[in-house]
């Protein structure tokens, strides 16, 4: 059985994300949730518009409330960096300048590999309308660009932070093919039930006029198996159909009278489910 939500580990950990001069606290509230769901928690703003603290960023965080209530905020990007040891800033535009530029998987590996070696580490993002200033990007080690539409290549600014996040996370994880929780095992069906399937439905078809006219019966009952083969059953999906089966004795078969109504609870049970085969 899952857990409940005290039970799972909280991840907490990471680069920081910087905002500089953002507008919006709906948009500084989504960053926040992207942080949360891919295991950040530091959140610095840099001389946000609207001020801090705000209703509409806690509102749009959608409970990340560790991430706003941990929310510091500065004057200048200056001091929002000046623990750092690296930075990385994050740009859609080509820059006149001499720093590398890394793609989001390269960046974060090597912010992870800072992270494992004792390093402080931060991203910094823009403004909404036009994104960081040559002087912001100055101020970083090296800029990230995201692999966009050309001729599209403006992002949201959640949207920027929860790409890096998410490749944030990948960078820490063992086998990035592996996935939270797998699909229940299902014992695969015997023959023996595939073939009592296949003569179940078919007699319950053949009891309501389905297969007409007589002389196509044949090649109808081959087609209905031949389309009912084409994947593997396991048991309890065997289980399931023929319970649908099963619950068309609830109708009139061809030469039989409607069952007669029954009135309120003579004869009636509380399962709804159909019957088992």
């Amino acid at each position: 059985m899952a857990g409940t939500n005290s039970e799972r580990i909280m991840l907490a950990e990471g680069p920081a994300i910087i905002l500089v001069e953002p507008q919006l606290g709906e948009n500084i509230g989504m960053v926040a949730r992207a942080m949360a769901n891919f295991g950040l928690v530091e959140l610095r703003l840099v001389n946000p518009r609207d001020g801090w603290p705000s209703d509409k960023a806690r509102s749009a965080a959608s409970k990340a409330d560790h991430v706003i209530d941990g929310t510091v905020v500065y004057d200048t990007l200056e001091e929002a960096i000046a623990d750092l040891n690296f930075v990385y800033a994050t740009t859609a535009r080509q820059r006149d300048g001499f720093k590398p530029v890394r793609s989001p998987v390269t960046a974060a590996e090597t912010l992870r590999t800072k992270f494992r070696a004792g390093a402080k580490t931060g991203i910094l993002f823009g403004r909404e309308k036009s994104g960081l200033s040559n002087e912001d990007v100055a101020l970083a080690d090296e800029i990230v660009t995201f692999p966009v539409n050309p001729a599209f290549a403006s992002l949201n600014i959640a949207q920027a932070v929860l790409l890096m996040s998410y490749e944030w996370m990948k960078s820490g994880m063992d086998d990035v093919h592996s996935v939270p929780f797998d699909a229940p095992q299902q014992p695969p069906a015997t023959k023996d039930e595939v073939v009592g399937l296949f003569e179940h439905l078919e007699e319950a078809l053949d009891s309501r006029g389905y297969f007409h006219p007589p002389h196509k019966k044949a090649k109808m009952v081959d087609n209905l198996r031949a389309v009912l083969s084409r994947r593997a059953f396991t048991g309890p999906e065997i289980h399931v159909l023929r319970g649908i089966i099963n619950s068309l004795d609830r109708f009139t078969r061809v030469g039989q009278k409607a069952p007669a109504a029954k009135t309120q609870g003579e004869g009636q049970t509380t399962d709804d489910n159909p019957r088992d085969a």
